[in-house]
């Protein structure tokens, strides 16, 4: 039997998801995401081959899983910020569109953008596709355009998720900007808010 890392068999799994995203960062730094392959992510994670396939079938699902758990501090910390209804909705999306576009600096976020992606890492459908980790995220961000447009703060968009889904696409430009150049970080997030809250101003 395996020696087991940690204090539990949960706690051991999390440590190997822990290195298994350290070992796919490292990779991308040095060669094409196409160029990598199960046996160089298990092996760069001190992993048996046959072990990792324990974790995911293949490439796609292990990219899934990781970029699922990548995403879950971003979607707890938007989650959040959208909860504080006394807080006006224009700051609120202000701090979300930071967040979310904060999160993309991890090139394991990067990878929902690939253009080869192909089911189950729809990148097509980011980030408003069921499957990825952002889909919470929206519903959030869909929760703060209705409350916004009750209090006034923003115009009557008329269908809101329709409206989320096309400022997605801002999101997105942006998302993939900051993985070409992480140092147009922060007027990438400064020119997302401008075209966000204008497209959401009352008159």
């Amino acid at each position: 039997m395996p020696r087991i890392r940690g204090a539990s068999i949960e706690e051991h799994h999390e440590m190997v998801w822990t290195d298994l995203a350290e070992a796919m960062r490292q990779l991308l730094l040095e060669r094409d995401y196409d160029s990598i392959n199960m046996g160089h992510i298990a092996a760069r994670a001190g992993l048996a081959r046959n072990t990792l396939y324990n974790y995911a079938r293949d490439k796609n699902a292990l990219v899934l899983a990781l970029t699922e758990r990548a995403g879950r501090p971003t979607v707890e910390r938007v989650a959040v910020i959208a909860a504080r209804s006394p807080d006006p909705a224009t700051e609120r999306m202000r701090e979300i569109i930071g967040v979310v576009l904060e999160a993309f600096m991890d090139q394991i976020l990067q990878l929902m953008f690939r253009p080869s992606a192909a089911p189950p890492v729809e990148c097509s459908e980011v980030p408003t596709g069921p499957d990825t980790p952002f889909h919470a995220i929206v519903i959030e961000v869909e929760n703060v355009v209705r409350d916004g447009i009750a209090r006034g703060e923003f115009r009557d968009v008329g269908d809101v998720h329709l409206a989320v889904e096309l400022l997605s696409g801002v999101m997105r430009a942006g998302a993939e900007r900051i993985g070409r150049d992480p140092a147009a970080f922060a007027p990438t997030v400064q020119s997302a808010r401008e075209i966000v809250l204008a497209s959401l101003a009352d008159g």
